[in-house]
């Protein structure tokens, strides 16, 4: 089987390195607008080689589009002359409106997959092999694609090691929306209130595991999350509007000294160390 790769980052780069070492796949090629990010792949060995978006339509058995939610919207619409039995499969964080884009001409075609791993860094270099294995990969919709090509996406996942969940794709944005969205939009308003208060040498000095650990997210891609704060705009503020309200209870909590309280709170919050 051929597979074509379209975005040459972390998560393309580190599913490329997956691919290749399966026997079912021949050859895994590239593509990415940054010609830098082609480059490093190549060398890195992400990837076996760079061809054109034009040959990866035309050769390729499967495409996994390893890009920005808003660049999925566009570039679905320029494989709507593929043939129908290449199978294309998207690797955004969100749902609900790449779905609704789809193409009619590829509908069946089109996999809306989202692998919940990552990390902070971005591009070429920050790809590694294990990146995947391991991790959930939430599939939506899937009644609405065909049946050959979800039994191919799940037998490639499958082999990358991931563990495979089925979930419509309200439902999907509504939960990311607070599980992953939300923590970005925390940690990113951490840092800019941080850097409004403390000069980089206290920051340096002082930022022990609690701050790091929180703040670490604030690295990402800001073109990668503002995308997917847009497309999930309405989940998310309904997210941020039930964060700041248990702030403002815990506000409160301590401007009127209820310590009691405020101890139950935080246990109530321990609690995760059920689920964790």
């Amino acid at each position: 089987m051929h597979v074509g790769i379209i975005g040459l980052g972390l998560i393309g780069g580190s599913l490329g390195l997956a691919l290749k070492d399966m026997k079912l796949i021949a050859k895994v090629s590239g593509y990415d607008l940054d010609k830098n990010n082609e480059n490093d792949a190549l060398n890195l060995g992400l990837v076996d080689d760079i061809i054109s978006f034009e040959e990866m339509k035309k050769s390729c058995d499967m495409i996994f589009l390893a890009i920005p939610v808003e660049a999925i919207i566009k570039v679905m619409q320029n494989l709507k002359d593929i043939p129908s039995n290449t199978t294309i499969v998207d690797l955004g964080s969100t749902k609900e409106q790449i779905l609704r884009s789809c193409p009619t001409e590829i509908r069946s075609n089109f996999v809306a997959a989202h692998p919940m791993a990552g990390t902070e860094n971005s591009g070429p270099k920050a790809a590694f092999k294990t990146l995947l294995n391991g991790a959930v990969v939430v599939i939506c919709d899937d009644k609405n694609a065909g049946e050959f090509h979800i039994k191919r996406v799940v037998e490639i996942l499958s082999h990358a090691g991931m563990k495979i969940v089925f979930m419509d794709s309200k439902s999907h944005d509504h939960h990311v929306g607070i599980i992953s969205h939300l923590p970005h939009v925390i940690s990113y308003s951490l840092v800019n209130s941080t850097l409004k208060e403390e000069d980089k040498r206290n920051i340096l000095l002082l930022a022990a595991g609690s701050f790091s650990g929180m703040a670490r997210i604030a690295k990402s891609n800001p073109q990668m999350w503002s995308d997917i704060f847009k497309q999930n705009k309405d989940n998310l503020l309904e997210a941020i509007t039930s964060f700041k309200n248990e702030l403002e209870i815990c506000e409160n909590m301590i401007k009127n000294e209820k310590w009691d309280e405020l101890k139950e709170w935080m246990e109530t919050a321990r609690s995760l160390r059920e689920i964790l």
